[in-house]
């Protein structure tokens, strides 16, 4: 790809239908905001320039994209697309490439694509704009778009403005063009606004071109890589697409899913070969599982790294910061946030690892927890290798357990505990020998009274 690309992105109006104080582009699919989506595929297409037309709610758009170093641009009125788009003739005043703009809201665009249609521009032919159609079981009210057998656009239509014969029309604008730099801020200038919204339509640059006797191409995209998004409900279905592709990738790549439609991954989540997810697993961003891992069901993993061969749940929650190394195991309703679980170590029912290093061999016992928080600062355990941990501990950090200690069930540790010794806190048990009989016979007594 020998053309420099940059993308332009309309993100100005409201997304009333959504319902939502967040903006629509901002919403989540797969964890990450459907904006990011596109902003990834052009990245990965080599874009250099990156712009995105703000206005409604525009400055949670505005917090959104400049830590990736996206430039914003704003369209104060909304006066239709064509308008929003010259908003960023200034940002790309000195860019000389093909320009692709499109709509925020269409979060599965590919790369392949984009680069299809610069390569588009680049045949002999020298279309002056590449729009990328759709034939989308239900047409609906999308715009149509009327081509010969060449590929060569006669009309491009807004479905307001439509005839019912160009509404029968199966062939629909997706929104996404592109188009030479060079040949874009003088069309969109030219735009006008006389159609039954009063707007200024960026498709109206296609039609503008073949006055000037220049030629307009299209080539098509899958329905499902330029779905829009305007409601929740449209939001849960382009879910649901990704979820299905990505399923079928891991399972391609050599992991088992028992039930992939109940499994839920992260726009990020890796996954190795051999490994064996149960049903009603849920990955959050951030999750490296390497090779012949076993997740059992209704386990939730978040920002965690689990190393090859580690077990996981049932019922288990790894959080930001949980690491299983080699072999390692946590159990069901086992909890852990910033902790490691060294090789082997074992977690194997209800405990509470957070801001603790646990070492190799360790075994965790059921009912253990680390106190880590004071209320006002979190603080750290260490676990030693080969240490036990009996049951129904809590391990008030900072504190160290020393490599093969044993701490005894039921203990609350508030000071370290050297390398192979016995810690134990423990108020003395006394057994008072017939007082539960007394106190039944006493209790029973009373009730009998009360009658």
């Amino acid at each position: 790809m020998t053309q420099a690309i940059a993308a332009l992105i309309l993100a100005a109006g409201k997304g009333t239908r959504m319902k939502s104080d967040t903006h629509k582009v901002l919403h989540p699919i797969a964890g990450l905001p459907m904006l990011l989506h596109l902003i990834r595929s052009f990245d990965a297409a080599g874009a250099s320039e990156r712009v995105v037309v703000v206005g409604s709610l525009r400055e949670q758009v505005e917090a959104a994209v400049a830590p990736l170093g996206v430039r914003t641009v704003v369209q104060e009125q909304q006066l239709g697309t064509a308008h929003a788009a010259l908003q960023a003739k200034a940002a790309l005043s000195g860019f000389d490439g093909v320009v692709i703009i499109c709509f925020g809201d269409v979060p599965f665009l590919r790369t392949e694509t984009v680069n299809r249609m610069v390569e588009r521009l680049d045949q002999p032919d020298q279309p002056r704009i590449v729009v990328l159609g759709f034939r989308p079981q239900d047409p609906a009210t999308y715009g149509r778009i009327v081509a010969d057998s060449d590929t060569r656009i006669l009309a491009m239509i807004e479905y307001k403005d439509a005839t019912p014969a160009q509404r029968a029309e199966r062939l629909c604008n997706s929104g996404v063009m592109a188009v030479r730099a060079r040949d874009l801020w003088p069309l969109l200038e030219r735009v006008g606004n006389e159609n039954a919204a009063g707007e200024y339509y960026l498709p109206d640059i296609v039609m503008l071109a073949l006055k000037d006797m220049e030629r307009s191409v299209v080539i098509e995209a899958p329905e499902a890589e330029v779905l829009g998004i305007n409601s929740r409900a449209e939001l849960a279905a382009a879910e649901q697409v990704w979820q299905r592709a990505r399923r079928a990738q891991a399972m391609a790549e050599g992991a088992t899913l028992i039930a992939p439609e109940t499994v839920w991954f992260a726009y990020d989540t890796k996954i190795g070969r051999d490994v064996l997810i149960e049903p009603n697993v849920f990955f959050g961003p951030g999750v490296e599982i390497q090779d012949q891992v076993q997740i059992y069901a209704f386990s939730h993993i978040e920002g965690a790294t689990v190393m090859r061969g580690a077990k996981v749940g049932p019922y288990a929650r790894l959080r930001t910061g949980a690491v299983l190394e080699q072999g390692s195991k946590v159990g069901n309703f086992v909890e852990m946030k910033k902790a490691v679980l060294g090789p082997g170590a074992k977690a194997n029912h209800l405990t509470y690892l957070g801001d603790a290093k646990v070492g190799a061999g360790a075994n965790i016992g059921a009912g253990t927890i680390t106190c880590n928080y004071d209320g006002f600062f979190k603080y750290g355990t260490e676990i030693g290798h080969g240490a036990f941990i009996g049951s129904n501990s809590a391990l008030v950090a900072p504190v160290k357990i020393g490599d093969g200690a044993i701490i005894a069930a039921g203990s609350v540790v508030t000071r370290d505990v050297e390398a192979s010794a016995l810690g134990i806190t423990r108020a003395t048990q006394q057994v008072k020998p017939g007082w539960a009989h007394r106190f039944r016979e006493t209790m029973t007594a009373r009730k009998k009274d009360r009658k």
